[in-house]
């Protein structure tokens, strides 16, 4: 799978499960400790994010940090 592909999937995931959650960008951020627009570049899947920062996504949304990786139809 390429770097992109992967990036795009969990810029999916975590936009999908944030509105599950009816959480806003902001509000992710805040959990997450750091700035609403990274929450948007990650989204935009234009971000390499860390494990750490892809498992406090999870725990906010409290979720299984498998969720953000797996392949979705």
């Amino acid at each position: 799978m390429e770097d992109l592909e992967l990036f795009k999937r969990i810029a999916h995931n975590i936009k999908i499960e944030r509105a599950i959650k009816s959480m806003t960008q902001a509000q992710l951020a805040e959990l997450i400790g750091v700035h609403e627009k990274y929450i948007g570049v990650i989204e935009a899947g234009k971000q390499n994010i860390t494990l750490k920062t892809l498992n406090k996504i999870a725990n906010s949304l409290n979720i299984d940090i498998l969720r953000l990786i797996d392949k979705r139809k």
